[in-house]
C-alpha cells in the first residue's frame, strides 16, 4: 500500500559488450530490412499475377502482410535500443505493443489454421474444392483470423492493464511481453493471470487441433493414392506450411502455453527473439524455396 505505482519501464534489452553489440545490431537490421522485403515481394506478386489467384496463395499473402506488422512492433525499438542510453517505454506505449504483438500472434495462429483447412480440402476433396474455398469464404475465413484475433488479445491485454505496477520498474527484455510485465505487478493478478492462461490455451490449441485434424486426414489420403506421382504432388502442396506450423507452434506453446508468472530467464529472450524476429524472416523463404509455382514466377520476373 505504501509503494508508488509507475508510469513508465525500462527494458534491459540485450546487453552485451560494444563488438558483440555493433554485430548483433547488424545482424537485426539485416534481418528486418530482408523481412520486409521478401515479405513485400510475395504479397506483390500473388496480387500480380494471374496464375496464383487461388485460396492457398490469398491465405499465403494475408500471411505476409501479417509477418511485416509482426515484425515491426518488437525489431524497431530493439534496434533503438541498443545505441540508445535509457531503454524507457510509458506503461500506455508498452501496453499498446502488448496488445499489437499479441494480436499479430493470435491472428497468426488462426491463419495457418484456415490455410490447413485450405490444404485438407485440396487434398482430401479435389473435386469439391473449387464449390467450397470460394472467394467469399476466403474472405469470411481471413476476416475470422484477423477479428478473432484482435478479440482475444483484447481482453487478454484489458486485464492486464487493470493491475497496478510498482519497482522496481526494470523489464528483463526487449520488448512488453506478458510474463515479464506480469512479473512487476504488485497487486493481486490472480484473475489476470488465469484469463491469460485459458486464452493462450484456446488460441493455441483449438488451431493446432484442426491443424492435426487437417494433416491425419490429408496423410491418410496420400497414403491411398495409387499414384506415386500424385502422393509427391500432393505431398508437396503441404511441406511448406506444415514446417511453418511446426517452427511456430513449437516456439509458442513453449513461451505461451504455461503459467504466466515466470522468471524471465535469458533462454526466454532467445526464444522470443526466434519467434518474433527469425519466424518471419524465415517463413517466406520456406514457402517460395518449397513451391515451384512461386519460384518460377519469380524467376520470370527477375
Amino acid at each position: 500500500k505504501n509503494q508508488t505505482a509507475i508510469s513508465e519501464f525500462i527494458l534491459l534489452g540485450l546487453s552485451y559488450r560494444l563488438q558483440v553489440k555493433t554485430l548483433l545490431y547488424l545482424g537485426f537490421l539485416v534481418t528486418y530490412v530482408v523481412t520486409i522485403a521478401e515479405n513485400t515481394i510475395i504479397i506483390f506478386v500473388v496480387n500480380r499475377n494471374h496464375h496464383l489467384q487461388k485460396p492457398m496463395y490469398y491465405f499465403l499473402g494475408n500471411l505476409s502482410f501479417l509477418e511485416i506488422w509482426y515484425i515491426s512492433t518488437t525489431l524497431p525499438r530493439l534496434l533503438f535500443g541498443f545505441w540508445s542510453e535509457s531503454m524507457t517505454i510509458s506503461f500506455s506505449s508498452c501496453m499498446t505493443q502488448l496488445y499489437f504483438f499479441i494480436s499479430l500472434m493470435c491472428t497468426e495462429c488462426v491463419l495457418l489454421a484456415v490455410m490447413a483447412y485450405d490444404r485438407y480440402l485440396a487434398v482430401c476433396h479435389p473435386l469439391r474444392y473449387p464449390v467450397i474455398m470460394t472467394q467469399k469464404l476466403c474472405f469470411q475465413l481471413s476476416i475470422l483470423s484477423w477479428a478473432g484475433g484482435f478479440s482475444i488479445s483484447l481482453v487478454k491485454v484489458s486485464f492486464i492493464s487493470r493491475l497496478t505496477f510498482c519497482g522496481p520498474q526494470v523489464i528483463n527484455h526487449f520488448f512488453c511481453d506478458i510474463s515479464p510485465v506480469l512479473n512487476l505487478s504488485c497487486t493481486d493478478m490472480s484473475i489476470a493471470e488465469a484469463v491469460d492462461f485459458a486464452l493462450a490455451l484456446v488460441i493455441l490449441l483449438v488451431p493446432l487441433v484442426i491443424i492435426v485434424f487437417s494433416y491425419c486426414s490429408i496423410l491418410s489420403t496420400i497414403i491411398c493414392m495409387p499414384s506415386v506421382q500424385g502422393r509427391r504432388k500432393a505431398f508437396s502442396t503441404c511441406t511448406s506450411h506444415f514446417t511453418v506450423v511446426i517452427i511456430f507452434f513449437s516456439a509458442t506453446l513453449f513461451m505461451y502455453a504455461r503459467p504466466r508468472r515466470i522468471h524471465p530467464f535469458n533462454l526466454n529472450k532467445i526464444v522470443s527473439i526466434f519467434y518474433a524476429v527469425f519466424t518471419p524472416a524465415l517463413n517466406p523463404l520456406i514457402y517460395c524455396l518449397r513451391n515451384k509455382e512461386v519460384k518460377e514466377i519469380l524467376r520470370k520476373i527477375i
